[in-house]
């Protein structure tokens, strides 16, 4: 009788960083998001469309962190050792079925952000990442619950009318200097 082999699966490490975003080490996933949280190397991607506006996406209700809000349009972290735009190209098509039409870096930022609802903490120095969406994206239903396209004015009504990440605020305003040179003056960003 043959016997029956366990399933391994290897952790999921994060690289660790310092105030300036050099490498340190890893630490696994979760254990870098309990309080009060390791920094990590972190990315934030924000994808419009012709119409300038924001494809945004609203996290899987079985995600273990910031279950279904809404959020920008891909975020995640890069393996050890990865760039972070080839990170963010990678989750984009992973979780979204479309890889962007353009993608440029749009700065970083650093911030410290609790989620009460989870107990865990985002501790992160972000890279940031502003481009287009070409092609009809098919989300991964494990990753994505749904999208929408959404200008500023809509945008305004979606986060005055329920829950998004805690960190969309920062990551938004952080990359707002890039979104504006990326989508034009009239699109209102």
């Amino acid at each position: 009788m043959p016997q029956e082999s366990a399933v391994v699966t290897e952790p999921v490490l994060l690289e660790l960083v310092d105030e300036e975003g050099r490498t340190t080490g890893t630490e696994e996933k979760l254990a870098a998001h309990r309080a009060p949280g390791r920094l990590h190397r972190a990315f934030s991607v924000f994808l419009f469309d012709g119409a300038g506006r924001l494809l945004l996406q609203r996290r899987a209700p079985g995600k273990y962190h910031s279950p279904g809000v809404w959020s920008n349009t891909c975020c995640g972290h890069p393996y050890p050792g990865e760039p972070p735009f080839l990170a963010a190209t990678r989750r984009t098509v992973e979780e979204l079925g479309a890889a962007p039409a353009l993608l440029r870096e749009a700065g970083t930022v650093r911030y410290n952000h609790p989620d009460p609802a989870s107990g865990l903490v985002e501790q992160e120095f972000n890279h940031l990442f502003a481009g287009r969406v070409g092609a009809p994206v098919d989300p991964d239903p494990e990753e994505v619950a749904e999208t929408v396209f959404a200008g500023p004015a809509e945008l305004g009504r979606m986060r005055a009318a329920g829950a998004f990440s805690a960190w969309f605020p920062t990551v938004l305003d952080a990359a707002r200097p890039a979104i504006r040179e990326l989508t034009g003056p009239a699109a209102g960003w």
